[in-house]
């Protein structure tokens, strides 16, 4: 099904000129040339992205940008003559991902286009959540949750848990482990420090320490998030 974009502009020969260019790209298009025209248009579940320009004859895209991120994280584009730094600047502050200024070449308008839909079908197929065994990572949040309690982990717990929820049954031995734990500072983590990670994690996802279930050992091999214990 062909993606469908919202152009909201006023100047009839550039839209055209556009809409032509983004049709032969594959892609629907909806035009409103006012902000009344846009409101009476707008259906936040019709389309996969706005287009649109700052100076209108009753209002401006500043407004209407604002009102389309109180309900979707669609790609938002502005196209406009209103080259200030503080008109950019303004336009990325109140949500939109990219900002053109007229005149502009229509072979880098249609590329970046492509891109940010590109980007919005990447971040809308990502998972955002992953649960096991009554673990739950919130991962946009960066947030972890046992039995919907949120649980109070390091940076570096965290991430550790992630990396066993990512790999689910599967052996992960210290050095593959290690070397997802290099930290920013890239000081390397070892042995010994994984241990105490380890241990730590445990007290704060297993219902008995002593006898894990979940992050289980395998002796001589390594580590795994058991799905049978």
């Amino acid at each position: 099904m062909a993606k469908k974009l919202f152009l909201l502009e006023d100047d009839l020969s550039l839209i055209s000129g556009l809409t032509f260019a983004i049709q032969k790209q594959g892609y629907e298009i909806d035009v409103a040339r006012t902000t009344a025209e846009a409101e009476s248009l707008w259906d936040k579940d019709k389309y996969n992205m706005a287009i649109l320009d700052v100076s209108l004859p009753d209002g401006s895209g500043f407004d209407f940008c604002r009102k389309i991120r109180e309900c979707s994280k669609m790609p938002i584009m502005f196209l406009t003559a209103a080259d200030e730094e503080t008109d950019v600047i303004m336009g990325l502050d109140i949500g939109a991902d990219d900002y053109i200024t007229k005149p502009f070449k229509l072979a880098i308008f249609l590329s970046r286009i492509n891109a940010l839909l590109r980007r919005s079908d990447d971040f809308n197929t990502a998972p955002v959540e992953l649960i096991s065994r009554g673990i739950s990572l919130k991962l946009l949040k960066g947030e972890a949750y046992k039995d919907g309690k949120l649980i109070d982990l390091t940076a570096s717990e965290y991430k550790l848990l992630k990396l066993f929820m990512d790999n689910q049954d599967l052996i992960l031995s210290s050095d593959q482990i290690l070397s997802s734990l290099w930290d920013c500072e890239e000081k390397f983590i070892d042995n010994n420090s994984l241990t105490v990670y380890i241990r730590r994690l445990r007290t704060k996802i297993e219902d008995d320490p002593g006898n894990p279930k979940k992050i289980v050992t395998v002796r001589g091999m390594g580590y795994k998030w058991s799905l049978t214990n």
